[in-house]
């Protein structure tokens, strides 16, 4: 399935010294490469988000974010559609944060209840202080924020990035490396190299990775334990709970009740 391009819009007023931008990034869709003459936290709130920038090519789900500084080109997108909320962040104002190129951190259930305020509360008038407030807390924590060693790494593009594609949207596809060399062209060991080479990891292990990225993500739109294991292509859903809890050091009940979205679990 071809990408299609949304434009960025043109003659942005700079933030002062924060702006929220809330946009539903609809499946297969990107923005094109670009900078900004300012900071920039991207992020959603729900689905996951493509990010290349400088080089790095990656997938992060609602529990990450990606710092930008000032001018890194970068291009942002969503293979399966994404609740879309940046914050465009002036340039005096990423003191403490990172400058020498981007970084994926962690976001903790305060941090993404402030974003989600802030968009709220965007544009409208601050009488009373409360906005610049829910600014501060949003800097303090950003400052106060982990990086990550990494996200879902992607591909750059080409068959790589295809068959990447491919198996995130359907997790439970059981081909294996001599199946997918033969559809993209490559022995099983020449694409076990240049996937260890584009990713940083195995095929299997990002595979791994991947399930744990949809798990997220299915969880969180709704679905429950059962169905989430049998759309990602587990035996029985106590070998999906297994799995979680090996990767996440807690059960997927657990895991999401930590972040207040437990209600439909079953």
């Amino acid at each position: 399935m071809p990408w299609e391009t949304i434009e960025v819009p043109a003659g942005l007023p700079p933030p002062r010294p924060l702006a929220v931008r809330v946009q539903f990034i609809p499946a297969h869709h990107c923005f094109p490469e670009h900078a900004h003459r300012w900071n920039q936290m991207v992020y959603a709130i729900s689905g996951a988000l493509t990010v290349i920038a400088e080089g790095g090519s990656y997938v992060i789900s609602p529990e990450q974010a990606v710092w930008l500084p000032v001018g890194v080109n970068h291009r942002v997108g969503s293979l399966l559609g994404a609740e879309f909320r940046s914050l465009w962040i002036e340039k005096e104002d990423g003191d403490g944060l990172p400058a020498d190129g981007p970084t994926v951190f962690g976001v903790t259930p305060l941090l993404k209840a402030l974003v989600i305020e802030a968009a709220e509360i965007s544009g409208e008038e601050d009488h009373d202080g409360y906005a610049g407030r829910i600014t501060r807390l949003i800097f303090d924590q950003l400052r106060r924020a982990n990086p990550l060693p990494a996200a879902l790494p992607w591909p750059r593009e080409g068959v790589l990035s295809t068959l990447c594609e491919a198996l995130y949207a359907d997790p439970a596809d059981p081909r294996g490396p001599e199946e997918w060399g033969r559809i993209v062209g490559m022995s099983p060991r020449t694409l076990a190299r240049h996937f260890a080479t584009e990713t940083g990891m195995s095929l299997r292990s990002w595979r791994r990775r991947m399930r744990l990225f949809r798990a997220i993500e299915l969880l969180a739109g709704g679905l429950g334990v059962t169905r989430t294991a049998m759309e990602l292509g587990y035996g029985s859903t106590s070998a999906f709970v297994y799995a979680f809890r090996l990767e996440m050091g807690a059960s997927p009940q657990a895991y999401m009740r930590g972040r207040g979205d437990d209600a439909h679990l079953a």
